[in-house]
Protein backbone atom coordinates (compact mmCIF):
# COMPACT_ATOMS: atom_id res chain seq x y z
CA UNK A 1 0.00 0.00 0.00
CA UNK A 2 1.27 3.43 -0.92
CA UNK A 3 1.69 5.95 1.89
CA UNK A 4 0.12 9.29 1.05
CA UNK A 5 2.06 12.42 1.90
CA UNK A 6 0.20 15.57 2.86
CA UNK A 7 1.37 19.12 2.92
CA UNK A 8 0.32 21.27 5.86
CA UNK A 9 1.11 24.97 5.68
CA UNK A 10 0.60 27.03 8.85
CA UNK A 11 0.60 30.79 8.46
CA UNK A 12 -0.56 33.87 10.30
CA UNK A 13 -4.00 35.08 9.19
CA UNK A 14 -6.64 37.49 10.36
CA UNK A 15 -9.03 35.70 12.74
CA UNK A 16 -12.00 37.38 11.05
CA UNK A 17 -11.64 35.73 7.62
CA UNK A 18 -14.42 33.40 6.49
CA UNK A 19 -12.22 30.30 6.94
CA UNK A 20 -11.06 31.41 10.40
CA UNK A 21 -14.63 32.14 11.51
CA UNK A 22 -15.78 28.72 10.22
CA UNK A 23 -12.98 26.96 12.12
CA UNK A 24 -13.73 28.87 15.31
CA UNK A 25 -17.44 28.02 15.04
CA UNK A 26 -16.61 24.33 14.51
CA UNK A 27 -14.35 24.41 17.56
CA UNK A 28 -17.08 26.02 19.65
CA UNK A 29 -19.55 23.29 18.63
CA UNK A 30 -17.03 20.51 19.39
CA UNK A 31 -16.19 21.99 22.79
CA UNK A 32 -19.87 22.40 23.66
CA UNK A 33 -20.36 18.72 22.89
CA UNK A 34 -17.40 17.63 25.02
CA UNK A 35 -17.54 20.07 27.91
CA UNK A 36 -20.96 21.68 27.80
CA UNK A 37 -19.36 25.08 27.10
CA UNK A 38 -18.33 26.54 23.73
CA UNK A 39 -15.39 28.44 25.22
CA UNK A 40 -16.39 31.56 23.30
CA UNK A 41 -16.46 33.66 26.46
CA UNK A 42 -12.72 33.23 27.02
CA UNK A 43 -11.57 34.50 23.62
CA UNK A 44 -12.11 37.64 21.57
CA UNK A 45 -10.60 37.80 18.07
CA UNK A 46 -9.16 41.21 18.97
CA UNK A 47 -6.92 39.35 21.46
CA UNK A 48 -5.09 37.75 18.53
CA UNK A 49 -4.46 40.93 16.56
CA UNK A 50 -1.87 42.78 18.64
CA UNK A 51 1.84 42.92 17.91
CA UNK A 52 2.50 40.40 20.70
CA UNK A 53 -0.26 38.02 19.57
CA UNK A 54 -0.79 35.61 16.69
CA UNK A 55 -3.62 33.77 14.96
CA UNK A 56 -2.66 31.02 12.56
CA UNK A 57 -4.54 28.83 10.11
CA UNK A 58 -3.29 25.49 8.81
CA UNK A 59 -4.06 24.72 5.17
CA UNK A 60 -3.42 21.80 2.88
CA UNK A 61 -1.51 22.12 -0.40
CA UNK A 62 -4.72 23.06 -2.22
CA UNK A 63 -5.46 25.87 0.27
CA UNK A 64 -8.28 24.19 2.20
CA UNK A 65 -8.42 25.25 5.85
CA UNK A 66 -7.54 22.41 8.25
CA UNK A 67 -7.29 24.06 11.65
CA UNK A 68 -6.36 27.12 13.66
CA UNK A 69 -4.84 28.39 16.87
CA UNK A 70 -3.94 31.60 18.64
CA UNK A 71 -1.61 33.00 21.24
CA UNK A 72 -1.96 36.19 23.21
CA UNK A 73 -0.04 37.86 26.01
CA UNK A 74 -1.22 36.67 29.40
CA UNK A 75 -2.12 39.64 31.58
CA UNK A 76 -0.17 39.80 34.80
CA UNK A 77 2.36 37.17 33.70
CA UNK A 78 5.47 38.80 32.23
CA UNK A 79 7.00 36.70 29.46
CA UNK A 80 4.05 34.29 29.24
CA UNK A 81 1.66 33.87 26.32
CA UNK A 82 -1.59 31.95 26.48
CA UNK A 83 -2.62 29.44 23.81
CA UNK A 84 -6.24 29.80 22.73
CA UNK A 85 -8.69 28.27 20.26
CA UNK A 86 -6.55 25.34 19.13
CA UNK A 87 -8.50 23.24 16.64
CA UNK A 88 -7.78 20.73 13.89
CA UNK A 89 -10.49 19.31 11.69
CA UNK A 90 -10.72 15.53 12.01
CA UNK A 91 -9.18 13.29 9.40
CA UNK A 92 -5.67 14.62 8.89
CA UNK A 93 -2.97 13.38 11.23
CA UNK A 94 -0.39 15.92 12.34
CA UNK A 95 -2.36 19.11 11.77
CA UNK A 96 -2.73 19.91 15.47
CA UNK A 97 0.96 19.25 16.03
CA UNK A 98 1.86 21.54 13.11
CA UNK A 99 -0.31 24.34 14.48
CA UNK A 100 1.15 23.96 17.96
CA UNK A 101 4.73 23.90 16.66
CA UNK A 102 4.09 27.05 14.62
CA UNK A 103 2.63 28.87 17.63
CA UNK A 104 5.51 27.75 19.85
CA UNK A 105 7.99 29.07 17.27
CA UNK A 106 6.09 32.37 17.02
CA UNK A 107 6.00 32.70 20.80
CA UNK A 108 9.75 32.11 21.06
CA UNK A 109 10.42 34.63 18.27
CA UNK A 110 8.27 37.17 20.14
CA UNK A 111 10.41 36.63 23.26
CA UNK A 112 7.97 34.70 25.40
CA UNK A 113 9.65 32.37 27.87
CA UNK A 114 6.61 30.10 28.34
CA UNK A 115 3.20 29.18 26.99
CA UNK A 116 0.24 28.48 29.26
CA UNK A 117 -3.16 27.08 28.38
CA UNK A 118 -6.35 25.77 29.90
CA UNK A 119 -8.52 22.90 28.83
CA UNK A 120 -11.23 20.97 30.61
CA UNK A 121 -10.28 17.74 32.36
CA UNK A 122 -13.17 16.01 30.59
CA UNK A 123 -11.46 16.83 27.27
CA UNK A 124 -9.14 13.84 27.62
CA UNK A 125 -7.94 14.11 24.01
CA UNK A 126 -6.66 17.65 24.56
CA UNK A 127 -5.06 16.76 27.90
CA UNK A 128 -3.19 13.84 26.29
CA UNK A 129 -2.25 15.94 23.24
CA UNK A 130 -0.56 18.64 25.30
CA UNK A 131 1.12 16.26 27.73
CA UNK A 132 2.57 14.27 24.81
CA UNK A 133 4.11 17.51 23.52
CA UNK A 134 5.90 18.51 26.70
CA UNK A 135 3.25 20.52 28.54
CA UNK A 136 3.05 19.95 32.29
CA UNK A 137 0.20 20.63 34.71
CA UNK A 138 0.42 23.85 36.67
CA UNK A 139 -1.86 25.47 39.23
CA UNK A 140 -4.99 26.88 37.65
CA UNK A 141 -4.44 30.55 36.87
CA UNK A 142 -6.57 33.62 36.29
CA UNK A 143 -10.24 32.90 35.63
CA UNK A 144 -9.55 29.17 36.02
CA UNK A 145 -8.26 29.39 39.60
CA UNK A 146 -10.49 27.35 41.84
CA UNK A 147 -12.26 25.68 38.91
CA UNK A 148 -12.10 21.93 39.53
CA UNK A 149 -13.20 21.24 35.94
CA UNK A 150 -10.22 23.08 34.45
CA UNK A 151 -6.71 21.78 33.81
CA UNK A 152 -3.93 24.30 33.18
CA UNK A 153 -0.62 23.51 31.50
CA UNK A 154 2.72 25.15 30.80
CA UNK A 155 5.58 24.62 28.40
CA UNK A 156 8.80 26.50 29.02
CA UNK A 157 10.23 27.78 25.74
CA UNK A 158 13.38 29.41 27.05
CA UNK A 159 15.00 29.90 30.41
Amino acid sequence: MEKLEYTTIVAQEDPDTADARALLEELSAVLAGITGSSGRASFDVRDARGAAARFVVARDGAGAALGCGALRPLAGQDGVAELKRMYARPGRAGVGSAILAALEAEAAALGYRALWLETRLVNAGAVAFYQARGYRRIANYGNYAGNALAACFEKVLMT
